[in-house]
């Protein structure tokens, strides 16, 4: 059985790591000739939109699946007309579109922050007028890791906030004054069988993810689920999903989704029975889903803009390392580290040295 990935990154590279066991190859179309999943599977070099390519990624793989979301719209139908695609092309059309997302949650009931349409200056000051300070001016599309997005504490960022992101389709956000960001992922298959993980609340900086706990037993745990799976059956889905959520006094409120694996589950790989890398194949496969439980306490570092030496991250117990094989570039996902034990005291002894590892490598 093949399976065919558009994209070649650090995703594409667990998912496929996480199929060979299962007797699984991979093709990946990606741009990059160095992309860190080429030596994993066949690798189509070429634009994404390219015809050809995408029928010969069609033609070799048995099932298409996707490691980002902005896969556009032309490509994912060239596909669906050509191949069994997973996750399903209306997830995309939802996830690639903030105001387009937000809607849809409401639809659902799924509790959201008060948003507002913005095309023009004079949209701008009315949703300022009609929400209040602070705001969170962000481009509909095209908007990932804190980009394409400003936060307007008063009338005076106003006027930067518009010639920064003018020219862009955009929605306006009352900012939310949570107590805590979590996430929740889970698989459907293609026979509706769905598996939850149990939340891992997530630390960002700049708008990049740099820590995500994993929370067994969490009181917010049942609720999420119930959000998720509103938004895994309206969108018929299949594969892996993941849901940010912001806590705020005792409830949950949606951020986004993501329709694919996500950051924040990579402590699944050591910290879960079955890792999300694994369920998504299995779900796509409409294989039986794996147990999503929790082993011991686990969380996930992310190396951001550079590496320390692989040595320093082993020296700290009970912690694995994960290069992707790129290139250190600010801002840029380099690797990550994730604290995986049952022993309570290790672990928080362990994830502390860990962070403070990461934010000296971050911060250089």
């Amino acid at each position: 059985m093949k399976i065919g990935i558009l994209g070649a990154g650090q995703l594409a590279r667990m998912i496929a790591l996480a199929g060979f066991p299962l007797g699984l190859e991979f093709v990946f179309l990606d741009p990059s000739e160095d992309a860190c999943a080429h030596q994993l599977g066949e690798h189509l070099v070429g634009d994404y939109d390219d015809p050809a390519l995408l029928t010969q990624l069609a033609e070799r793989a048995d099932v298409v699946t996707y490691e980002f979301e902005n896969v556009p719209a032309k490509v994912a139908n060239f596909l669906t007309a050509h191949a069994q695609v997973y996750p399903p092309p209306q997830a995309l059309k939802v996830s690639q579109d903030r105001l387009l997302e937000k809607s849809f949650f409401q639809e659902l009931g799924i509790a959201t922050p008060a948003f507002v349409p913005v095309a023009s200056m004079a949209d701008l000051q009315h949703a300022t007028a009609t929400l209040g300070y602070p705001v969170v001016l962000k481009t509909r599309t095209l908007g990932y890791d804190g980009k394409g997005q400003a936060l307007l504490k008063s009338e005076a960022d106003v006027a930067a906030a518009w010639d920064a992101l003018q020219g862009y389709a955009c929605i306006a956000e009352a900012f939310v004054p949570f107590k805590r960001e979590v996430s929740i992922i889970a698989a459907r298959s293609v026979s509706a069988a769905v598996a939850f993980y149990p939340l891992s609340e997530n630390q960002h900086q700049g708008g990049i993810l740099r820590v995500a706990e994993c929370c067994a037993n969490d009181p917010m745990q049942a609720q999420a689920e119930d959000y998720l799976l509103r938004l895994l059956n309206a969108l018929g889905y299949v594969g892996v999903i993941a849901l940010e959520l912001f806590e705020v006094e005792g409830q949950l409120i949606a951020n986004e989704f993501a329709p694919r694996v996500h950051n924040s589950g990579h402590w699944t790989i050591e910290g879960a029975a079955t890792s999300q890398f694994e369920n998504h194949l299995r779900a796509i496969l409409d294989l039986p889903l794996g147990s999503t439980a929790a082993i011991g306490q686990a969380a996930m570092v992310n190396f951001i803009g550079g590496l320390p030496k692989v040595e320093e991250v082993l020296a700290i117990p009970d912690v694995h390392a994960h290069w992707y094989g790129k290139e250190p570039r600010k801002g840029r996902k380099v690797a990550h580290a994730t604290v995986s034990t049952a022993n309570g005291d290790s672990y928080r002894y362990s994830l502390d040295k860990l962070e403070r590892l990461a934010n000296r490598v971050n911060n250089s």
